[in-house]
Formats: C-alpha cells, structure tokens, sequence
C-alpha cells in the first residue's frame, strides 16, 4: 500500500546552509577565559585575652572552604609544633608552602604575644 502524502518536502532552508543576513566572520565575540584558580591554603586565628588559636583551612575557588585541621590554642598547648605536624602529614603540601605557613603562624603569635592579648591599639 503506497501513501498518497507526496514524495517531496516543503521547501525549508538547510540548517547548514549560512543565512546571508549573518556573516560569522564578522562577527567578533566577547569571550574572557579566567584562568583556573588553585586551591589555596588558608590561615585562620581566634585571638582571645588569655590564648590564640590557629586552623588550616583549604579554599577552594568557587566552592567555598575545607578545614583541613581543627584549633589548636596556644599557649595551652603548642600550637606552632601541632600545626608542623599537621602540615608534615600531608604529603601534597609543599615545603615552601609549609614555611610559609610556619612562618605566617610564629609572626601571629608573636603579635599576640607582645600585645598581651590585647587587640586595641595603645
């Protein structure tokens, strides 16, 4: 049994085909490619009157944080030495970013330490 539809479509412009209204060469896009940005390693301290503390946390651009570590308080404890351990333990972390970090933590500390744990400027 043969259809009686036609054999032929309706005439309909190829989506292939480029319309003359639209010239693709001439047409100059505003494209910025950002650069991917590393996830960085972040210091953060609770300054208080009688301790410091001081945690590691990862951010991730685009996603927010990631502790990486909990507080840890000194002088209760020592801070500056649990703090190298925890840098030591993760093989990913570099030893340049690892000094980096030490040295970040000691230059705090010994802020806090030489105003007392006092924030107010004298």
């Amino acid at each position: 049994m043969r259809s009686s539809l036609p054999h032929r479509l309706p005439d309909r412009p190829s989506p292939l085909r480029r319309s003359p209204r639209f010239n693709f060469a001439e047409k100059k896009l505003g494209v910025v490619v950002k650069p991917i940005e590393k996830p960085r390693l972040v210091l953060k301290f609770i300054w208080m009157e009688k301790n410091i503390g001081l945690a590691l946390d990862q951010k991730i651009p685009g996603h927010g944080t990631v502790p990486l570590s909990p507080y840890y308080f000194w002088p209760r404890k020592d801070a500056w030495e649990e703090l190298k351990v925890l840098l030591e333990s993760k093989p990913w972390i570099s030893q340049k970013q690892m000094i980096i970090l030490l040295n970040q933590a000691t230059d705090i500390i010994n802020l806090w330490q030489q105003s007392g744990g006092n924030l107010s400027q004298s």
